[in-house]
């Protein structure tokens, strides 16, 4: 990697309004995504398609992403969302939660995972060696399976980010990555662990004040810092994610934007319900991108990423 400030988009690529446990699944958004691709060309940014089972069924979302990747424009990784990936298994669920894949039996996790790996390859040609997981939770038995499977990277750690008050269906909790590196590191001697870029940022976002109570609410976050995701929420504020952008371009690391595939759609998520709402949200990460660029960043994919790493630490 050298001395290059490395620039990561990741899209968790996945049916319709996922948040939504009764939603029947569609895969609509897929056809709302070559815009989103062609503005990470316009700015020579390489995104991540993690991509579930349904939608790597999709024939838009296959036919149009298959030639990107092999003209070097995208890659295609997996995301495991273990409620609809072959094979069916009946768990004894306690609510009505989406299933982790960690809740399943050793055999079955197996099975859901060369299911995706066997789908993905049979459809793009070329095996997936990164993955994000189906709502960020991860276990030991879990890493090895996808280091069984030929996967090289993950990116479903979430620094300061404890998931262990969201249950299962089974009622496990999830993952508490408080005390995770923020930094990429080996989980397994095959597996690269390249986390999201959460840090803790300082601003004062005039956007938020509606009242005198806010106003307080927001000088205090000034004062003690927010930890700030690089991902757009429906608040649609860009101060946050250029302040942590600029943060971390002094220090030449990579930062890593991530999004759901179901968020470029109107409709297709709780944060962006209309076309005015996803016409802001373009202008945003217009916007963003264009200011990650003239801070000196590159784009890369995973693939790569875990390559130039691998071959820096034997250097």
């Amino acid at each position: 990697m050298g001395n290059k400030k490395i620039f990561l988009i990741t899209v968790d690529t996945e049916a319709d309004n996922q948040w939504d446990v009764n939603h029947p699944i569609t895969t609509e958004n897929a056809k709302f995504l070559p815009r989103f691709q062609e503005l990470c060309e316009k700015y020579d940014f390489k995104p991540v398609w993690l991509t579930d089972y349904e939608m790597a069924c999709d024939p838009f979302f296959v036919t149009y992403m298959k030639p990107r990747q092999d003209a070097g424009l995208c890659e295609i990784g997996m995301h495991l969302h273990a409620w609809h990936t072959p094979p069916e298994y009946s768990l004894q669920k306690v609510n009505n939660q989406r299933e982790y894949l960690i809740e399943y039996p050793p055999e079955i996790m197996e099975q859901k995972i060369r299911t995706m790996t066997k789908l993905i390859t049979e459809k793009f040609g070329l095996a997936p060696t990164s993955h994000r997981s189906g709502r960020w939770t991860m276990n030991t038995q879990y890493f090895s399976l996808l280091a069984k499977y030929g996967y090289l990277t993950d990116c479903s750690v979430t620094p300061h980010v404890d998931w262990s008050h969201l249950c299962g269906a089974t009622g496990i909790p999830g993952s508490n990555y408080t005390n995770e590196p923020e930094t990429p590191h080996y989980i397994t001697k095959e597996i690269l662990e390249v986390p999201m870029t959460i840090r803790k940022v300082r601003f004062f976002n005039r956007e938020y004040i509606s009242s005198f109570h806010n106003f307080l609410g927001e000088t205090k976050r000034l004062l003690a810092g927010r930890y700030q995701w690089l991902r757009p929420d429906k608040t649609l504020s860009t101060k946050g994610l250029l302040q942590l952008a600029k943060q971390l371009s002094r220090n030449d690391q990579y930062i890593m934007f991530m999004i759901h595939s179901s968020e470029l759609m109107p409709g297709g998520s709780p944060s962006f319900t209309s076309n005015e709402s996803i016409e802001a949200l373009y202008l945003l990460m217009d916007c963003l991108f264009g200011k990650i660029k003239d801070l000196g960043y590159v784009g890369q994919t995973l693939r790569k990423f875990t390559q130039d790493f691998g071959q820096n630490q034997e250097d």
